[in-house]
Order: C-alpha cells, then sequence, then structure tokens
C-alpha cells in the first residue's frame, strides 16, 4: 500500500494492495457454516424488470488464451464441472437467459488483439510484451497459474460471505473455490466464474465476484482493457440486486484502480451503508482518503475499519498511515505484527515485502533483502518482491542481479515503475547498447500510458513522474498540475514540484515541494527534490542539508538521482573557487 496504492505498478516508497488472497480468505472464511440465503423479500423465481436485458447487453470475453494455457486449477480447487452446479440459495431462474459471453468472437468488452487494425502501436507492444511474459510464466510455472500481484490499491477478489450487523448473510459466489484464488489460479479462477454464470446468469455475487478478479487481471497483468470488462460485470450485480454491497465494494475498487478516488470514496460509503463490515469498502475507504490527501480522516477510517474487521489488509493500511507521519517504528511494529499473524502465503508474500519496503525506504538495504527473500520464499513469483529484491540489490551495488532481476519483471508485466527503474539502471551502466535499451523502457512507458488512459485510467502523476526526467518536460507540468487540481497529496505535491523545476520554475516549484515533506514522511527522493530546488533558488544551506537527509536516509533511492544529489552536494560544499584578481593596463 502506498501513496499510489492503486496503480498497477511499483515505485520506491510506494505499496502494493494486497494480493486477492488476503481479501479472500477474510472474506471467504465467514462463510463456511451456513449457505447463504436470498435477501429479504427475494422471491427464488422472480423475474426483475429489465434485468435480463441488460444483462445480456454485456458480452464478457473469456480470459486470454495465452494466460489460460497450461493454468489448471489448483489442487483441492473446485473445478468447472462442480462450480457449474445449481445455485439455489442465489435463486436463479432456469429459464433465464444467459448473458453473452463470448470465447472465440469479438464482443463489446473483447481485448482486441495486439496487432488488429486500428490498434495504436504503442499499445501492441505493451501487449505483446505482457502476453510474452504470461506465456514465459506458463511454460516456468506449469500448474501455477498468475499470481496475485501489484496494486495501486484495493481490488482484491473478494469471494464467500460476510455479515452485516444484523446477521443478514449476503449472497457468496459457489462459482470458485477460495482456494482457487487464494492460491493465485486468478485466470483459472476466472473461468470457471465464466462457466458458472452461463448456467446461473442470475448469481449477483458471481458477477461481483467477475469484476473483482478482472480488475485484478487487468492490474497484475498490466492491461488496463479489463476495467471496462469489469464496469459490465459490477453493472450486471447491481441490476440482479441494486443494494448488494459486493458489487458496490467493487466499483470502489474499480474507481480506485483507475485512480478516481472520489468516485472510490462514494462507492465505498454506498458499500458501507448495505454492509458496515464489508473489509473491501472499509479498507478502499482508507486508500481514497489517503490518495485525496485527506490523512486526518484516514487516520480515523484505519481505526474503524480495525475495529470491524481487524486483519492483515487493515492492519497493513495503519501502518502505512503511521509512515506517512514519519511515525517509521509504529509502521514496522504494526507489519511485524501483521507478518506473525500471517499463515498463507499470499499474506507473507505481501506483508513481507511490505517490510522489505519501509526497510528500503530507510536504507536499511540488508534488511529489505532479508523481507524480500521470506515473501519470495513464500511465493516465489511474487511480482513486489521480486522488484523490491532488485532495487535494494541495486542499492547495495550488484547491479547485474539488479538489472537481471528488473528485465525478468518487465518482461512478464511491463508497468511504469519498473520500467524506468529498468531505464535508469541502464543509463547509470552505461555499457554498450544501454541509452538504446534505456529509451526502449522509457518508449514503453508511454505506451503503457496510452493504454491505461484509452482504458479511463487517470494516468497524469504517472506522465509527470516519468516526463519530467525521460520525456516531454512541458506535458509533465501539465500531467502535474492536473493531477494536483484533482487532489493535493504528499506525491502530488512532489511531482508538481519536480515538474516546475526541470521547467525553470523553481520559484513557484519551491512551495510545493516543502508541502511534500511537511507530514513528516521519510522519503529520499522527495528531500533530493526539495534540495535541488532550494539550490536553483539560492538556498544554499537548506540545500544542502536536505541532499545530506537523503543520501544519509536511502543512498541508493534512484541510480541517477543519488548520483546528481551527491554532485550537487559536492559543488555546494566545496570551497570557493580562487580566481586571480583582473588588473587594468595602468596598474602593471
Amino acid at each position: 500500500m502506498a501513496p499510489e496504492m492503486n496503480d498497477g505498478e511499483t515505485h520506491p516508497g510506494r505499496r502494493p494492495a494486497p494480493p486477492a488472497a488476503a481479501d479472500a480468505a477474510a472474506e471467504t472464511e465467514p462463510a463456511a457454516a451456513p449457505a447463504p440465503q436470498p435477501g429479504p423479500g427475494a422471491d427464488a423465481g422472480a423475474e426483475e424488470p429489465g434485468v435480463d436485458a441488460g444483462v445480456e447487453a454485456l458480452a464478457v470475453p473469456e480470459a486470454d488464451a495465452d494466460a489460460d494455457a497450461g493454468t489448471p486449477p489448483a489442487p483441492g480447487a473446485d473445478g468447472p464441472d462442480e462450480a457449474d452446479g445449481p445455485d439455489e440459495a442465489d435463486g436463479e431462474d432456469p429459464d433465464a437467459k444467459t448473458p453473452s459471453l463470448p470465447g472465440s468472437h469479438a464482443g463489446p468488452g473483447t481485448t482486441p488483439a495486439p496487432d488488429a487494425p486500428g490498434v495504436d502501436p504503442r499499445v501492441a507492444a505493451v501487449r505483446r510484451v505482457g502476453a510474452a511474459g504470461r506465456r514465459w510464466r506458463a511454460v516456468q510455472l506449469g500448474a501455477c497459474a498468475a499470481l496475485l500481484a501489484v496494486a495501486m490499491t484495493a481490488g482484491a477478489v473478494a469471494v464467500g460471505a460476510l455479515r452485516d450487523g444484523g446477521g443478514r448473510a449476503v449472497a457468496t459466489s459457489a462459482a470458485v473455490s477460495p482456494g482457487l484464488l487464494a492460491g493465485g489460479n486468478l485466470d483459472a479462477g476466472v473461468t470457471s466464474l465464466q462457466a458458472h454464470l452461463r448456467t446461473q446468469p442470475r448469481d449477483f455475487g458471481s458477477w461481483a465476484t467477475l469484476g473483482l478478479a478482472y480488475v485484478e487481471q487487468a492490474r497484475t497483468q498490466g492491461d488496463p482493457s479489463r476495467y471496462p470488462q469489469a464496469r459490465k460485470a459490477f453493472d450486471t450485480s447491481l441490476a440482479l440486486r441494486a443494494d448488494n454491497d459486493q458489487a458496490l465494494a467493487g466499483l470502489a475498487a474499480l474507481a480506485a484502480a483507475r485512480h478516481d478516488f472520489r468516485g472510490a470514496l462514494a462507492d465505498a460509503d454506498r458499500a458501507l451503508e448495505q454492509n458496515p463490515y464489508n473489509e473491501r469498502a472499509l479498507c478502499s475507504r482508507v486508500d481514497a482518503l489517503v490518495e485525496l490527501g485527506r490523512y486526518d480522516e484516514a487516520s480515523e477510517a484505519a481505526g474503524t475499519a480495525d475495529a470491524r474487521r481487524p486483519g492483515i489488509p487493515v492492519f497493513t493500511r495503519y501502518a502505512y498511515v503511521h509512515e506517512l507521519r514519519g511515525d517509521v517504528t509504529t509502521a514496522r511494529r504494526v507489519l511485524a505484527q501483521a507478518l506473525d499473524a500471517a499463515t498463507g502465503p499470499g499474506d507473507i508474500a505481501y506483508v513481507a515485502t511490505q517490510l522489505g519496503q519501509l526497510a528500503w525506504n530507510q536504507g536499511d538495504y540488508p534488511a529489505a533483502l532479508a523481507h524480500y527473500a521470506r515473501a519470495l520464499a513464500a511465493d516465489d513469483g511474487y511480482l513486489p518482491a521480486l522488484e523490491g529484491r532488485a532495487r535494494a540489490q541495486a542499492a547495495s551495488g550488484r547491479r547485474e542481479e539488479a538489472v537481471k532481476g528488473l528485465e525478468a519483471v518487465v518482461a512478464r508485466y511491463p508497468l511504469p515503475g519498473p520500467l524506468v527503474a529498468l531505464g535508469e539502471l541502464y543509463e547509470a551502466r552505461g555499457a554498450a547498447g544501454d541509452a538504446a535499451r534505456a529509451r526502449d523502457q522509457y518508449a514503453l512507458v508511454d505506451a503503457w500510458t496510452a493504454l491505461a488512459r484509452a482504458n479511463g485510467v487517470d494516468v497524469d502523476l504517472d506522465t509527470a513522474l516519468a516526463a519530467a526526467d525521460h520525456g516531454d518536460r512541458a506535458a509533465a507540468l501539465r500531467a502535474a498540475r492536473a493531477e494536483w487540481a484533482r487532489r493535493h497529496t504528499v506525491h502530488t505535491a512532489d511531482a508538481l514540484a519536480w515538474a516546475l523545476h526541470v521547467d525553470g520554475r523553481d520559484t513557484e516549484a519551491l512551495g510545493y515541494a516543502r508541502q511534500a515533506t511537511a507530514t513528516g514522511y521519510r522519503n529520499a527522493g522527495f528531500l533530493y527534490h526539495l534540495g535541488m530546488i532550494e539550490r536553483a533558488t539560492g538556498h544554499t544551506a537548506d540545500a544542502r542539508a536536505h541532499l545530506t537527509s537523503a543520501l544519509e536516509l536511502n543512498p541508493g533511492f534512484s541510480p541517477l538521482g543519488a548520483r546528481t544529489a551527491r554532485s550537487a552536494l559536492t559543488a555546494l560544499t566545496a570551497p570557493p573557487a580562487q580566481t586571480t584578481p583582473r588588473t587594468t593596463e595602468g596598474g602593471r
């Protein structure tokens, strides 16, 4: 979890959201005893006006063939045959029409082939890289399917029943075994859900779960084209039952993933009106408040979530709220307690990675590497841990290991964070061909941005951060101003400050850079930006202090930024150059 807790990548200091396994387990455990029942007043055979027509209009494609190849259900998981049985609890109409779920022809929500006519070549490049990575992973891991990895926020797959304060059971999906999703077999889970919904099209809980699964696929596979499909699934679920909190919480996760944090907050509040104990909605509410810069309210929301649904997803958010205020000690203690409580591989990998990122932010690379090792021992393909380990290796001087590690990450999922990090490592190494390799990484960032925008994702913060250092500076400033107009957070303040700096507007930049560090958040990148801006505006003593603090806190915060910071600090601390006084002709 981190400032950008909802995006599909991890940058230095950013925290991915918990994998679906963490939330799935929490959501499903209470459902083990009683079977879910229809909501009050539900008629098992009743037709809801307009519902069938609305469902028929939603064409939800099957998972990509590349992703599904070689990914059988996890051992012990319910396969499609079991899941396709009748679902009496949901009040299915046996004569109800089945929604269109095409697998062999294009439908309204179908993702076009990468090289199809009319597809932006940059978008095609991202899709080809992602598809190649998925094929590689299928070969390497065989029965283990796409794991649940990065997260900009919430959006985990919530399966199973929750009970609200009144004891009413919320409908659960029988389509997917919790073990299937908790085990990381997301693509197989999607396929099973789709098969179930062909025979039980009025199962509103399964439509909500399918929507959340699509959100996860978008984030973990680097393909935002899944987001429109997720929206269709949630709309179908709400058409079947307008008050179901599963779909409303899913809409909050979708809005957060698209960086529509005001929308995420509104949808989370709607879900909590129906079920105050919906863990997904409680967590999404914390995330949205953090991303809107409303940190005091976020702290209160984290406390509420902890009181209602204590568990790993809530603990990690509680820790991050403290980290934002500079209280690293509390953040570390809470995460350590969460790790002690973690039992499943997904939870262990997630929390250990959080501890690794916290240690990396403080420049404690041995501790960071130890935490990443524990995460990878639990799940050897967990992408945030692989990326974090590569960053820690780079900061420790193990550059070649870091390059290979990041190359493996971006080969699977070409997301902006690791793409920029790999490009900078190429630049810092400076071997033959590295300059061209770096340009290729930055070009893929632009391609991912185009694909994300086309699917309703606000990527202005990502654009500002990447373009300021490696692209169009004017575009960086436009994006940073647009993001600042939407939300005032420490990260948007930092991005706007840096975009102004590289555009030569240092006087204006200074206020934003100081605002970015005002909460006490210990981030070496922020301190570096502030120091460079202070140097440019003539605040020499302050610049020297902040550049020193950045390098003392995390000397390897960025392969290029740290090098620039050291050079600037050397220039600031060097004694004035001795010059020979000029004389006039008569003075000789």
